[in-house]
């Protein structure tokens, strides 16, 4: 590997450490300052706003210009949106900032590794990335947990800028403070990120107009492939659970355990361990060609996350969590090679990954605006898990029926694409 292939990795480690660390501390400040649960659940369909808002268009302005100066702006971004939550901003708001800078830093992360590297060296560089990424989240929940607890944030809070009031007198602020400066690691490393050397591709002025009809074009064509439709279906549902979990393992914890943020979180990285073994599982085990086979194991997960109500106890949590995150990550794997397999060849890579980053953020904000919904209409925490999961259980008994109507009236299709795949796995 290159050596710049290395900083980048640096600098998504940190970036993507403080992103989830945050998560924590906004969390905790909202309880702080007495917001409703429905605030706090709101975190996360408020981070993937600008991921849906802004779908069509960070991929080219990405490639507008060098890869690393836009990762640079990105986490400065994330900085203002700190500052904001610091000095007055509502935290939802000042999290969907952080959650701008996020969606310009995607398309450039992933971009710049084909532009700095061979073909030969892709699957293996991915492979490194998301990697550290569920890595970087495991550890920045852990982060954000530690750093708002009584032991760290006291020390944190012990630090005083001679002649100038800050405000910061919270945990939860002194987590935020700190976490600029991981931001501030992170847009420092973006620095040295090198030139590729890569002829930018120059944004029209029209550039609103010029790719919405085109990314509406490309989104279309995915949903309307037989094979697809159900992988990208499927990874839609998945993130959008995924990505929910975190504020739902919060909330479960605190009335099913007794537990606060800091404890709370470390439970997050439970159930981010469990996908990290999951998908582990699932590069070693399912075949491209046989990727719909895990279908089925949705409902499990569905059931599992309303079952969470059930568990009352350490003991059972953690392998109970363990086993919910496994599942998840043995079925998005498959499911994700067959969704860049279609993209692949419908598309091309760039505006696959476009498409599918649209509708997985999309999943997450809806999914979260519905628990966020059902908690500020009253409904208990453990009523909201209850009926999440639930949901999750209909939306993959229809994924599922969906595959099998596909099966039953497009045999001929299917068979030609199911080939095409299995050519595809020799052939690699």
């Amino acid at each position: 590997m290159k050596r710049g292939f290395y900083t980048i990795m640096a600098a998504q480690f940190f970036s993507s450490l403080a992103d989830n660390a945050l998560f924590v501390a906004a969390v905790e400040m909202l309880r702080r300052n007495g917001a409703t649960d429905w605030q706090q659940a709101a975190l996360v369909p408020m981070f993937a706003l600008f991921y849906v808002l802004l779908a069509p268009w960070v991929g080219a302005f990405a490639d507008s210009r060098p890869k690393g100066w836009v990762m640079f702006l990105s986490n400065a971004i994330k900085i203002v949106g700190c500052v904001l939550m610091l000095f007055g901003g509502h935290p939802l708001l000042a999290y969907a900032v952080v959650g701008l800078g996020a969606a310009a830093y995607s398309p450039a992360k992933y971009g710049i590794l084909t532009e700095l590297l061979p073909p030969t060296q892709l699957v293996k560089a991915n492979g490194w990335i998301e990697g550290l990424t569920i890595a970087s989240i495991i550890l920045g929940v852990v982060l954000g947990g530690q750093l708002v607890s009584p032991q760290l944030s006291s020390w944190l809070l012990s630090f005083d800028v001679p002649f100038i009031d800050t405000g910061i007198d919270q945990p939860a602020q002194a987590a935020i403070a700190g976490l600029v400066f991981v931001y501030a690691i992170a847009a420092a490393i973006n620095l040295w990120i090198p030139r590729t050397g890569v002829k930018m591709r120059r944004l029209p002025r029209r550039a609103m107009w010029l790719l919405l009809p085109d990314f509406w074009r490309c989104n279309r064509r995915l949903w309307h492939d037989r094979l697809g439709q159900i992988a990208l279906a499927t990874t839609t549902l998945f993130w959008g659970v995924s990505g929910n979990m975190r504020y739902i393992v919060l909330a479960w914890a605190a009335v099913a355990l007794g537990y606060g943020t800091t404890q709370a979180s470390n439970l997050v990285g439970v159930v981010a361990l469990g996908t990290a073994v999951g998908a582990v599982a699932a590069s070693m085990r399912v075949r491209l060609d046989r990727a719909t086979g895990v279908l089925p194991l949705g409902l499990l997960m569905g059931v599992l996350v309303a079952a969470m109500v059930l568990v009352r106890h350490l003991g059972v949590a953690v392998p109970f969590l363990v086993l919910l995150g496994a599942l998840g990550g043995f079925i998005v794997v498959p499911m994700n090679a067959l969704l860049q397999h279609r993209g692949h060849n419908l598309m091309g890579a760039g505006r696959s990954i476009a498409v599918q980053n649209f509708n997985e953020q999309a999943a997450i904000l809806v999914l979260g605006a519905f628990y966020s919904a059902a908690t500020g209409l009253g409904l208990p925490a453990f009523g909201a898990i209850a009926l999440f999961g639930a949901v999750v259980v209909v939306m993959m008994a229809l994924i599922l029926r969906w595959n099998r109507n596909n099966r039953r009236h497009h045999t001929a299709e299917l068979e030609r694409l199911l080939e095409l795949a299995r050519s595809d796995r020799l052939h690699h």
